[in-house]
């Protein structure tokens, strides 16, 4: 490659970083402004916005509801996913492939075809009450394949020899897997359960349809834009912001990720 279009492959990802992050760092910039309005000038630094939002019993209601979702869901899907995930790495290739597809198809399909079709699910043919429990289900639904698929490569070039060594000596399924293989992949299985936490804390359109009262984060933003317009809603934005990305971080240093 020549060095005008190293320059120019430089310049396209530059603009391309700007382009996606500005909007996120100015979202946090106008949490802390001074003007009632989402403009500039900002007319100086408070923090009133989230001394009004942390006043709002509405606001700690959503938050409780989605640290509850949040928390269930990283603990069922990392328990599930991480079994799925040892069991189809123990399998011929031939038979945990397809396996394997089929397990994730909920994360490559559109957010909004998999969120009508558990509201159709749900009222048509189940006949369950919406609820938090409704939410968690279709939470589930999304969060578990990122699970499986990174401690399934994680698996991928896991010493098996271990294990055959820990049962020749006499220990059980239940014994090996707690004395030799958690303590190898503990960090692998910790970071995809902080990468279900931050899907689940993201998480809106399946949140919207299948919930019947009250509010997670991401709705209870939604429903203040569709009313008013204030700087409480750029407080909430950075506190899901934070929490995502320190989250996200978190489970790429543990889990020892490499780009």
């Amino acid at each position: 490659m020549n060095r005008s279009s190293e320059w120019g492959w430089w310049g396209f990802g530059t603009l391309v970083v700007v382009f996606m992050t500005t909007p996120l760092i100015l979202v946090v910039l106008f949490s802390f402004g001074e003007s009632a309005l989402t403009n500039f000038p900002m007319g100086g630094i408070t923090g009133k916005w989230y001394d009004e939002l942390f006043a709002n019993r509405e606001f700690w209601k959503a938050f409780r509801n989605s640290l509850t979702i949040a928390g269930v869901v990283v603990v069922v899907s990392t328990g599930i996913g991480t079994m799925a995930a040892l069991t189809l790495a123990r399998m011929r290739p031939t038979l945990s492939q397809p396996l394997l597809i089929a397990l994730c198809l909920p994360v490559m399909m559109p957010p909004l075809v998999i969120a009508i079709a558990l509201l159709v699910y749900y009222v048509r043919w189940v006949g369950v009450e919406l609820s938090l429990f409704t939410v968690i289900l279709g939470h589930l639904l999304v969060t578990q394949p990122f699970v499986i698929l990174i401690v399934y490569a994680r698996m991928a070039t896991f010493n098996y020899e271990l294990i055959d060594s820990a049962r020749d000596l006499g220990a059980n399924s239940w014994i090996t897997f707690l004395t030799v293989t958690l303590p190898i992949i503990r960090s692998t299985v910790i970071g995809a359960a902080l990468i279900a936490l931050a899907v689940s804390l993201d998480e809106f359109l399946i949140t919207f349809f299948t919930i019947s009262g009250g509010n997670t984060l991401p709705t209870f933003v939604f429903g203040k834009i569709r009313t008013e317009m204030d700087p409480t809603i750029n407080a909430i934005a950075t506190i899901l912001l934070v929490l995502t990305v320190s989250s996200t971080i978190i489970a790429m240093k543990v889990s020892r990720y490499r780009a």
